[in-house]
C-alpha cells in the first residue's frame, strides 16, 4: 500500500493539454513507486475514478496539481470527498494556488502537505520520509501544519534544479492511461498542438504575478537540444504538428531561443510562447527572423500598461516603457510575428477619479497599439490582487480593504469562482461602472479586431461584426454594445484569455 495516485483537475472544456506539471511528479517517482494518473479533463466522473483506485487499498498517496480558476472547484470537491471516505490517504497539493494560499488549504483539514514550488525533489523525498517514518521537517519546498501547535510551517526554498538533469517525462506511460493523441488538440497553430514546458520561473519580480512568490526571480531552462529532442519524439510518435510553450518566460535567453529555432526549423512545426517586451526588443533582427523562419507564429507579451507610472507601481522591473510597447509592436510587423499583448486595467489609486483616468488612458493606449500594428492581439484583464508580500502594490491592496477568502469553500462560492480569470475582481476601488466600461470596450475592440486564434469564425462573420463595431470604435461609443454581444454569443466567439486557443 504505497502506490501514488496523481490527479490533474479539470481545466478545459474540450481542448485538453498534456498534463505536464503532474507528469513531472510522475517522473520524479517513476521506477521507485508505482503510480497512476487521472486527468479530470478526460473523465466523465473523475471523483468516481479516484475512488476506484483508492478502493483497491493499494494507493496511500494522492497528489493534486491546482491552479487558481477552473481547476479549483473540482480539486476542492474531490479533496473533501476523499478525506471523508479515505481519511488515511495522504493528500499532497502542488501548484500556484496552494503555494500562494497555504493557510486556506491546510486549515481546511483535507490537505496534509503542500509542495511549495518545484516538486521534482520535494515530492519523492516526502514520500520516502512518510514511508519510512522519518522526519520531513528539513525537506525543502514543503508547507504543512505542525501537529503540535497547529501552526503553518514553511521549509526553506530549494535552489532551482538544473532542468537537463531531470528524468524525461514518461509520455509512453501516460499513453497507457490516456491515448496521448487526446492531448494534441486542434488550434489555430495546427491540427495537433502539444503543450510543453521548457523552463521554470522568471527572472523578474512583477508584483501582480503569482509566479514571483514561488520562484523568487529565478529561472532555469532545459537546453535547446533537449527541448528539441522531446518535441521531435512526440511529433514522430504521435503526430504533433505545433507547440504551445507554457513557460512563464520562454525567451529569456536569445542564444537558446535561436538555437532551438535552428533545430526545429526542418520539422515544419508552428509554435507560440511567452516573453517580455523589454527582453525581446533587444534581440537582433537576425534572431527574430530565425525565430519566425522556424515556425513561431505568435508571441504573448505582458504589456500590462502603457503608463510608465503604473508599470513602476506594478514593479514590472526591467526597462519596459509605454513607448517601447508601441515601437516593438510596429517592429514585429516586418517579421510577420503576431504580438499578443495583455493589459491589466484597474490598478489601485487614491481616488475613484484617478482609477477612472487610468482606465481611460489604457483604452486610448490600446487603440494606439492597434493603429501601428492592427494584427496585435489584445488581451484585457481587470486587475486582481496576488499575495506578493513586501510589494508596494500589495500594501495598497490591503489598505483598500481587499481580503482574500479565508476558507477553501469560500473560494468556490459564486462570487469568487472566476476570480483568477480577472473577470470578477471584487476589488473595493473599482465601481461597477468602471468594470462595465472595461468589459464594453473589450467587446467593441473584439468586434473590430476578432482574434486570429478563433478558428471557427468565418471571414463573413468577422466582416459583419467589424462593420457593426467600427462605428462605435471610431466614435469612442462603448456603452451598451448589445448588438455585438448578441452576435458574439450566437456565433460563440472565442476569448483567448478564458478559453485559450
Amino acid at each position: 500500500m504505497n502506490k501514488v495516485l496523481l490527479f490533474n483537475p479539470k481545466s478545459a472544456e474540450k481542448k485538453y493539454r498534456i498534463p505536464n506539471s503532474i507528469l513531472n511528479i510522475a517522473a520524479s517517482v517513476d521506477g521507485k513507486y508505482n503510480w497512476a494518473i487521472i486527468d479530470g479533463n478526460c473523465e466523465a466522473n473523475p471523483i468516481q475514478k479516484i475512488e476506484s483506485y483508492l478502493n483497491t487499498g493499494e494507493y496511500k498517496y494522492l497528489g493534486f496539481t491546482v491552479m487558481p480558476g477552473p481547476q479549483l472547484r473540482q480539486a476542492i470537491i474531490a479533496a473533501k470527498i476523499v478525506k471523508e471516505r479515505f481519511p488515511h490517504t495522504k493528500m499532497i497539493w502542488g501548484g500556484y494556488f496552494p503555494s500562494n494560499h497555504s493557510d486556506s488549504v491546510l486549515y481546511s483539514g483535507y490537505v496534509d502537505f503542500i509542495i511549495n514550488g518545484p516538486g521534482d525533489h520535494a515530492f519523492p523525498l516526502l514520500i520516502d520520509a512518510l514511508e519510512n517514518d522519518q522526519p520531513f521537517e528539513f525537506i525543502k519546498n514543503l508547507i504543512y501544519k505542525d501537529s503540535r501547535d497547529g501552526k503553518i510551517f514553511k521549509t526553506a526554498k530549494e535552489d532551482l534544479i538544473d532542468q537537463d538533469s531531470l528524468p524525461p517525462l514518461p509520455y509512453d506511460k501516460l499513453n497507457n492511461f490516456y491515448n496521448l493523441t487526446k492531448f494534441l488538440g486542434k488550434t489555430y497553430l495546427g491540427q495537433k498542438t502539444m503543450a510543453y514546458h521548457s523552463s521554470i520561473g522568471c527572472p523578474f519580480t512583477c508584483s501582480f504575478c503569482a509566479v514571483v512568490p514561488i520562484y523568487e526571480a529565478r529561472w532555469k531552462a532545459k537546453s535547446a537540444q533537449n527541448v528539441y529532442k522531446d518535441v521531435k519524439y512526440i511529433k514522430d510518435k504521435w503526430g504533433a504538428d505545433s507547440i504551445e510553450f507554457h513557460d512563464n518566460n520562454f525567451f529569456v535567453s536569445e542564444k537558446r531561443a535561436v538555437e532551438f529555432s535552428r533545430l526545429i526549423a526542418p520539422e515544419n512545426m508552428t509554435w507560440w510562447g511567452m516573453a517580455r517586451i523589454d527582453t525581446m526588443s533587444k534581440f537582433k533582427d537576425s534572431s527574430l527572423q530565425a525565430i519566425r523562419d522556424a515556425g513561431c507564429k505568435c508571441i504573448f507579451f505582458g504589456a500590462e500598461s502603457g503608463n510608465n507610472a503604473i508599470l513602476e507601481q506594478m514593479d514590472k522591473g526591467g526597462t519596459q516603457t509605454g513607448d517601447q510597447i508601441i515601437e516593438f509592436a510596429e517592429r514585429l510587423k516586418k517579421f510577420d510575428i503576431i504580438p499578443e499583448y495583455s493589459f491589466v486595467l484597474g490598478t489601485p489609486a487614491p481616488t475613484p477619479e484617478q482609477v477612472q483616468a487610468q482606465i481611460d488612458f489604457e483604452i486610448d493606449f490600446i487603440k494606439q497599439v492597434k493603429a501601428v500594428n492592427p494584427k496585435t492581439e489584445i488581451i484585457i484583464y481587470t486587475y486582481s490582487p496576488v499575495p506578493t508580500p513586501g510589494s508596494e502594490l500589495y500594501k495598497q491592496v490591503l489598505e483598500s480593504g481587499f481580503k482574500f477568502p479565508q476558507t477553501l469553500e469560500d473560494w468556490i462560492s459564486p462570487a469568487w469562482e472566476n476570480f483568477d480569470l480577472r473577470k470578477n475582481p471584487l476589488t473595493p476601488w473599482l465601481t461597477p461602472e468602471m468594470i462595465d466600461k472595461i468589459r464594453n470596450f473589450e467587446t467593441v475592440l473584439n468586434g473590430v479586431y476578432p482574434t486570429v486564434t478563433d478558428i471557427r469564425m468565418s471571414e463573413l462573420k468577422k466582416r459583419t461584426i467589424r462593420l457593426l463595431s467600427g462605428i462605435r470604435y471610431r466614435a469612442n461609443l462603448y456603452q451598451y454594445p448589445y448588438e455585438i454581444k448578441l452576435l458574439q454569443r450566437f456565433w460563440k466567439y472565442r476569448q483567448p484569455e478564458i478559453q485559450g486557443f
